[in-house]
């Protein structure tokens, strides 16, 4: 009896795994031959797909996941700067842009004040015919015949290979600021006794390689005078010319006539240059003081007589106060 319940159970439970959708399926599976099909391919609507029943329980309503690449995160990096080069480019262009404004120049001696200085007897501005920097104009090599009217603050006047004659009282009028003048190689014959004492801060006076035999008065202010390669001659200097120019430290005379050497010079000098002259005799006092046998001249280290018609051991006592000996002829 109880054999019968067994079995009687068994086939029950049986029968309801049998009837289960998963076991259904797998017995499909298991059956399948590679021929048959349960699907009737030739009556399947594919144009309604609502007529379909997904087992697994999804129907089309359900919302569909896709699959794809993330987008790229949005990253908001700063716009580089312009590099320096760009930067410079820009301001060069911008500066092309802006319109040049004319400055007026100082009014100079005899002028009118027009725009770039007063006008030259050619008929021109003096900065527009010259070169004029800061306190600096250079009329080099223009053919000037005289000197032009130059701005009030010039300091530095260069006018070298010119054909300037003369020299006069007027060119250099009203010049306070004026420091150095270089007239070198022009045809320069004559010029005004009283040319440059008007000038309170002149320093230094290059007027060497022209035709000038004498030398005008000087201001005391002087720290170079160079008037080499003249026609000065025994008159052509000053009595005591250079005695009262305690800040002179060159003095250059060379290739003149004078005969004599232009004493009595200042403590402060340090350069003498009389070479190629006529100078025949040296005093004992020209240098030295025979009234005080301890006095040295420390600063004048560079005396230069050579090309003149002297022999200077004959006066060994002219250069006892001296650091070195004169250069020239010994015997």
């Amino acid at each position: 009896m109880r054999m019968i319940v067994r079995l009687v159970l068994g086939l029950f439970v049986l029968k309801a795994v049998a009837a289960s959708p998963r076991f259904s399926r797998q017995a499909d599976l298991d059956s399948y031959d590679g021929t048959n099909y349960d699907v009737d391919l030739d009556n399947l609507n594919l144009e309604n797909p609502d007529n379909y029943d997904y087992e697994d329980g999804l129907t089309i309503d359900d919302p569909l996941i896709e699959i794809g690449t993330l987008a790229p995160p949005d990253y908001n990096y700063a716009v580089p700067e312009a590099s320096l080069e760009e930067q410079t480019e820009e301001e060069e262009e911008e500066e092309k842009e802006l319109p040049l404004t004319p400055q007026l120049i100082p009014q100079g001696s005899g002028g009118s004040g027009v725009l770039m200085g007063p006008d030259t007897q050619k008929g021109m501005p003096t900065c527009l015919l010259c070169t004029c920097l800061g306190g600096s104009v250079y009329c080099d090599d223009l053919k000037l015949d005289s000197v032009p009217p130059l701005p009030k603050d010039t300091t530095h006047f260069y006018a070298r290979y010119n054909r300037i004659t003369k020299i006069n009282k007027s060119d250099f009028a009203s010049m306070n600021k004026l420091k150095k003048i270089d007239l070198t190689a022009n045809e320069i014959t004559s010029i005004d006794e009283k040319a440059f004492m008007g000038l309170p801060n002149l320093e230094e006076l290059v007027i060497r390689e022209n035709h000038i035999a004498q030398l005008p008065a000087l201001p005391e202010t002087m720290t170079l005078i160079d008037a080499s390669h003249n026609n000065i001659g025994t008159k052509g200097l000053h009595r005591e010319a250079f005695k009262d120019m305690t800040g002179l430290l060159y003095l250059y005379i060379t290739d003149n006539h004078i005969d004599y050497v232009p004493v009595p010079l200042p403590d402060s000098l340090r350069s003498l240059h009389l070479q190629r002259n006529n100078i025949q005799m040296i005093h004992g006092d020209t240098f030295c003081n025979l009234k005080d046998f301890n006095y040295i001249r420390n600063a004048l280290e560079d005396i230069r007589l050579d090309g003149n018609p002297i022999n200077l051991s004959r006066t060994p006592q002219a250069y006892v106060c001296l650091p070195r000996i004169p250069i020239g002829d010994l015997i």
